[in-house]
């Protein structure tokens, strides 16, 4: 399996730059450590309810979190998740809530991840991967899967203790593959999901299965969803995916076969493409570029050569 090292036109995949965040995890135990780092003035809270937070536009004209001193945050007993420190060592927490906090000037508003993601620093958008992922857990897993009796908070957010049994659950992460494939023409392969609207195509994607590899997995969901067989794969990247708990690997794959034939229940078509094709498609508005926070659109441009366009805009 041959590696690509890639950012296109000096622009990290989302969700995937440096953040400066230390996460720190031999503090999760702690607790000594945690109490004084959440009472110390340079500690930075936020509030994550429903895969939201709030955001804010800042004085150079960028978003940011909204974050307060623990002191102002509002009150949890246990749904307080520690995620990191940064390298002046201020600490940061995540506080889930069954809503956000109201704001007295009005200027912040919510956002998710789709939307604040690419508009949020490195810094902001590493922890509101986190806290995200780490909320959604937190809510589908209180119970202990092995006894059923209802789980306990501990390592500041990051395991589920069940005090029956004495098991420990700890966050998923489910690998999924998404792949560019190419054929012998140097065509792109894009489909479109059943539910997605008119127009929206990207690259193939799904789950790593129980016992498969995972450029297995690429040859396999291309063969599921479009019919194509896929012979050489290589890995190119991955990407932190909390929606809801994914980790996407990125892959540059070939065709041997160029017929498709789609599943009809993942894809409701599938096309080949040339890049003076796909440039067409994108000048007329008949074809839309994948989601810029995706990884999809990274292993589109690999192949396109340059950056796709972004939505009302010219090629």
């Amino acid at each position: 399996m041959s590696t690509f090292h890639y950012v296109a036109d000096g622009r990290p995949i989302g969700l995937t730059a440096p953040s400066g965040i230390d996460r720190a995890a031999h503090h999760r135990l702690d607790e000594a450590w945690l109490a004084a780092a959440w009472s110390h003035p340079s500690t930075r809270v936020f509030v994550v309810s429903g895969g939201q937070v709030l955001v804010d536009d800042t004085p150079d004209g960028g978003t940011g979190l909204v974050m307060t001193p623990a002191f102002e945050a509002p009150v949890t007993e246990t749904h307080r998740y520690f995620l990191g420190t940064d390298e002046a060592g201020v600490s940061y927490f995540a506080l889930q809530k069954d809503a956000l906090p109201g704001r007295i000037d009005q200027s912040a508003r919510p956002a998710g991840l789709r939307e604040a993601g690419l508009l949020l620093s490195p810094r902001d958008a590493a922890l509101m991967a986190h806290a995200v992922a780490l909320e959604n857990w937190q809510r589908l897993h209180r119970f202990c899967s092995r006894c059923g009796e209802r789980t306990t908070i501990a390592a500041a957010g990051h395991v589920r203790r069940c005090p029956a049994c004495g098991a420990e659950h700890y966050p998923r992460t489910d690998p999924a593959v998404i792949m560019l494939v190419t054929d012998a023409e140097d065509r792109a392969l894009l489909g479109r999901q059943v539910h997605w609207p008119e127009g929206r195509f990207s690259t193939l994607a799904g789950f790593v299965e129980p016992g498969e590899s995972i450029e297995q997995a690429v040859v396999r969901e291309v063969q599921e969803e479009a019919g194509v067989t896929v012979g050489e794969v290589e890995y190119v990247a991955s990407q932190p995916w909390p929606f809801p708990s994914s980790l996407m690997l990125g892959f540059m794959a070939r065709a041997t076969s160029p017929e498709i034939t789609v599943d009809g229940e993942e894809l409701h078509e599938a096309r080949w493409f040339s890049r003076e094709e796909l440039s067409a498609a994108f000048e007329s508005g008949d074809v839309l570029p994948p989601y810029g926070i995706s990884i999809a659109s990274h292993l589109v441009e690999m192949w396109y050569g340059k950056p796709l366009p972004k939505p009302g805009t010219a090629v």
